[in-house]
């Protein structure tokens, strides 16, 4: 791990991005160019203290897990981000396996749907960035498996309603099926299906009945704790430009519905005290 080359690509990576580049407010006067520690830290997932201590060369090794967070958070292209592997001494991801690396223009786009929940998923359920109506919506999820939240984390289902419940959980395992056949030397998919089948029984029997899907297109109920219950369409957005086994994926109401009012209402509230549905 080469500290000093490191702690000086993240400085400059961070100063080179403006507040607006990456879907946050300008705030106040800035005495220097560029986003604060603090912002990147957010934006990442750390620490604010462990994202200085790495600009300052003391940072312990980061995981590859946090690698990837860091360079959605400050916006690297694809050659940037296997760069800033080298420096920590990590391999970059390889093509054909599962990076979670979030293309920068894909993240402006997403930052640009400021009305409407939006997210990037990996077609194995990992969260890989979401803009603040997502997030109002259904909590922060960033760097969380939703496949796995959902067969280990039962009380996370409240956000659904129970009659919905089995829908989802065939539609989940039978998605990652897909995912495994498609990309058998891909070690995510594979540790994850090998960690469900010992973990959940409910997630064992579907996987045994060898049903297969990709993710479409679909209406969606939510149960929000703040605004109450929301239909909404889920457009599901594939393509090579999303960048290798993700999907853009946006959640829409139809104007002159009573869920159109109470998205529009989430989206005045923000995320003003919605710890409830953070903790789903």
């Amino acid at each position: 791990m080469n500290r000093a080359e490191l702690a000086d690509f993240l400085r400059r990576a961070r100063t080179r991005l403006s507040p607006s580049d990456v879907g946050l407010a300008e705030g106040s006067r800035r005495r220097t160019p560029g986003l604060r520690r603090e912002e990147v830290a957010q934006l990442a997932g750390m620490s604010t203290d462990y994202y200085t201590r790495l600009e300052q060369r003391r940072g312990s090794h980061p995981s590859r897990q946090m690698l990837t967070a860091l360079a959605r958070a400050l916006r690297l292209t694809d050659t940037e981000r296997d760069h800033l592997f080298h420096l920590a001494g990590e391999e970059p991801p390889r093509p054909g396996t599962s990076s979670g690396h979030v293309r920068p223009g894909l993240l402006m786009i997403l930052d640009r749907l400021h009305d409407l929940p939006a997210s990037v998923l990996s077609d194995w359920g990992e969260s890989l960035a979401q803009n603040t109506m997502s997030i109002a919506l259904s909590g922060d999820l960033r760097g969380v498996n939703l496949i796995r939240r959902w067969f280990t984390q039962p009380g996370t289902r409240a956000l659904f309603p129970p009659e919905n419940h089995e829908a989802h959980a065939r539609s989940h395992v039978a998605s990652l099926r897909a995912v495994t056949a498609a990309r058998p030397d891909d070690p995510g998919p594979a540790a994850l299906v090998a960690e469900l089948r010992a973990a959940s029984r409910e997630f064992e029997e579907l996987w045994q009945s060898h049903e297969v899907v990709v993710r479409r297109p679909s209406p969606k109920r939510f149960l929000h704790p703040v605004v109450g219950t929301l239909d909404l369409d889920c457009e599901v957005l594939l393509g090579d430009g999303l960048g290798h086994g993700q999907c853009l994926v946006v959640h829409s109401a139809r104007p002159g519905t009573d869920t159109y009012e109470r998205l529009e209402l989430l989206r005045v509230i923000g995320l003003q005290d919605l710890s409830p549905a953070r903790n789903l």
